[in-house]
């Protein structure tokens, strides 16, 4: 996309505030030196996509408060609500451990709340489904976190406890406060890994502290972080209550080469091809971010919405707003995914026509295994890489999703309070 509307979406969406995931659908970019006539024709090209996708769109709009990405929110005021049709299906769970949060829906189908307050410094997720009156389908998520008392401070990690990961997932910590006392809350977490690679933490802000050694992770190795925070002073008054071991698995090495130029993704496990798909990313408009980027969400469908991320029509309504989007994986906070596209026919491995994101040939419904987009999903893991090459844009920042890998070691270095 472009800077103008990328600030945009940035603003808007950093943490993808809204209870919409939001993303360009995908497509592929033009290359700089087309005609003005063959750049006329990939515009064509990229609306008729996006009229394609809104009329197979369901009219039911789901809403989820808090957005996707919230931190610090309150342990009150959850809910999901939907217009232009009823509720469907509403599953609350914590993250880590996926405690079931029971909830009640409205007489009407259009609401529905949790049945209790939330815990504090708990990380929840949200997946809601809904139909229109025509029967079409919407599915919407969101991932928060709720805050800790106003004297404490807690740290949302991923990866998992007990997680198998790809070897581009970094550590990634973000405190619900931010932190003055970067080198004491640094000093206090330690990350080693069977491999004996070195492991340096960088700070994105007062709020971020990530950790990853000079290279991938190696295969099959195993990682354990150790958090002791408790007691320790995050800046006056403020101290940190957890103490925590997360241990987790390094699986197979996967890295996905999307040339934006040839419409091609090579995917490479363990130094061996395992297949060439081609694929569609972002138009000459709204070009693809090159560079590292390291998978760290997975829904096997979501809605995608232009409006949240700045990209918006006369009326102020999205370009686009796709509610079931096929096995999508999300590559960046700013709204990068890459993703099964059932409403561009004809268009992978020839154009590009997405708004930004890496589109893969599927079905709606997500159903047909034997789709390229079903194929990817079901072979990538949270923490495999995709790596964009060849686009018009430039590299995607470091701290846009966990694509810390996009800075040399020294930068990262630079980066440690410790």
């Amino acid at each position: 996309m472009t800077d103008s509307k990328r600030r945009k979406g940035l603003i808007a969406s950093a943490a993808l505030l809204g209870g919409v995931l939001t993303v360009a659908a995908g497509g592929t970019s033009s290359a700089a030196d087309h005609s003005d006539a063959a750049n006329a024709g990939h515009h064509e090209s990229t609306q008729q996509v996006d009229d394609a996708a809104s009329q197979a769109a369901s009219q039911a709009n789901i809403d989820i408060v808090p957005g996707d990405g919230a931190t610090d929110v309150g342990t009150g005021g959850t809910k999901v609500t939907v217009s232009g049709g009823k509720l469907t299906d509403v599953t609350m769970a914590t993250v880590n451990g996926g405690r079931t949060v029971a909830g009640t829906l409205s007489a009407d189908g259009t609401s529905w709340r949790p049945q209790q307050a939330l815990a504090h410094s708990t990380a929840y997720k949200i997946t809601a489904q809904a139909v229109d009156s025509k029967g079409r389908k919407a599915v919407a998520n969101s991932t928060f976190s709720t805050g800790s008392p106003a004297n404490m401070f807690i740290g949302h990690f991923t990866p998992e406890d007990g997680s198998t990961v790809g070897v581009g997932m970094p550590v990634s910590i973000n405190f619900d406060k931010p932190i003055r006392n970067r080198a004491a809350v640094q000093s206090a977490i330690s990350v080693v890994s069977s491999s004996n690679q070195q492991v340096v933490g960088h700070w994105f802000g007062d709020k971020r502290l990530d950790f990853r050694p000079k290279d991938y992770w190696k295969p099959n190795s195993h990682v354990t972080m150790k958090l002791g925070l408790n007691g320790v002073a995050a800046s006056p008054g403020v101290h940190g209550v957890q103490n925590k071991t997360v241990d987790f698995t390094v699986g197979h090495s996967q890295v996905s080469t999307v040339d934006t130029k040839t419409h091609m993704m090579t995917v490479v496990r363990d130094g061996k091809v395992l297949r060439t798909v081609p694929i569609s990313s972002g138009d000459k408009d709204h070009p693809t971010y090159n560079g590292q980027m390291v998978i760290s969400e997975k829904y096997q469908q979501t809605r995608m919405n232009g409006a949240t991320v700045g990209l918006t029509k006369k009326d102020g309504k999205g370009e686009y707003d796709i509610p079931d989007v096929p096995h999508a994986m999300r590559l960046s906070n700013s709204g990068t995914f890459i993703h099964g596209n059932y409403w561009g026919k004809g268009v992978f491995g020839k154009v590009n026509t997405s708004h930004g994101c890496i589109g893969l040939q599927d079905v709606q419904g997500a159903k047909d295994q034997s789709t390229d987009g079903a194929w990817f999903f079901n072979n990538s893991q949270l923490g495999d890489v995709v790596k964009v090459i060849n686009s018009p844009d430039r590299t995607i920042q470091p701290d846009n999703g966990l694509n810390g890998w996009n800075m040399s070691w020294t930068q990262w270095v630079a980066g440690s309070a410790v």
